[in-house]
């Protein structure tokens, strides 16, 4: 999906664009939700809850998203903001449990939990959200340039 896609990217910075929510494959969707809880442990996602039958449109789209409950997405847009990066509350108790990189889940959620590959990737590869978070702060002049000397 093209990252300028309004759908591509979540208000938290997720990459909503690669999310297995959005698949068209409801197995795919159900593998997500099935992997969520694995992974994190949550109850609250069923397919009662999250729109298994019909995929996510995203949390900017206009039908029905993956996660009913994310506080962030209800915040950004009372807000008029594109992204929670741009909010002069960033980060608050709303977003913060939601800035995630993928090498911090490999390290808190899966080890020591029998999670396959597929079940990871379906459950966690949008959750990448760090690098754009980093980026928009430093465009809007709150992180300082030499950030970009901390890339690999």
């Amino acid at each position: 999906m093209d990252d300028k896609d309004i759908n591509s990217k979540g208000y938290c910075g997720y990459k909503c664009g690669i999310c297995a929510g959005k698949s068209p494959d409801i197995e795919k969707r159900r593998k997500m939700v099935e992997g969520w809880k694995k992974l994190f442990g949550h109850t609250c996602y069923t397919e009662e809850n999250v729109p298994i039958k019909s995929p996510c449109c995203g949390c900017k789209g206009d039908g029905e998203i993956a996660d009913k409950s994310c506080q962030a997405r209800a915040c950004a847009m009372e807000k008029g903001i594109d992204f929670c990066a741009d909010c002069e509350e960033f980060p608050c108790k709303k977003v913060a449990p939601l800035l995630a990189s993928r090498d911090g889940l490999l390290l808190y959620c899966v080890r020591g939990k029998d999670i396959s590959r597929e079940e990871y990737e379906l459950s966690a590869r949008q959750f990448e959200n760090m690098p754009e978070i980093n980026k928009r702060l430093k465009e809007k002049g709150k992180l300082p340039d030499w950030i970009d000397d901390l890339k690999d």
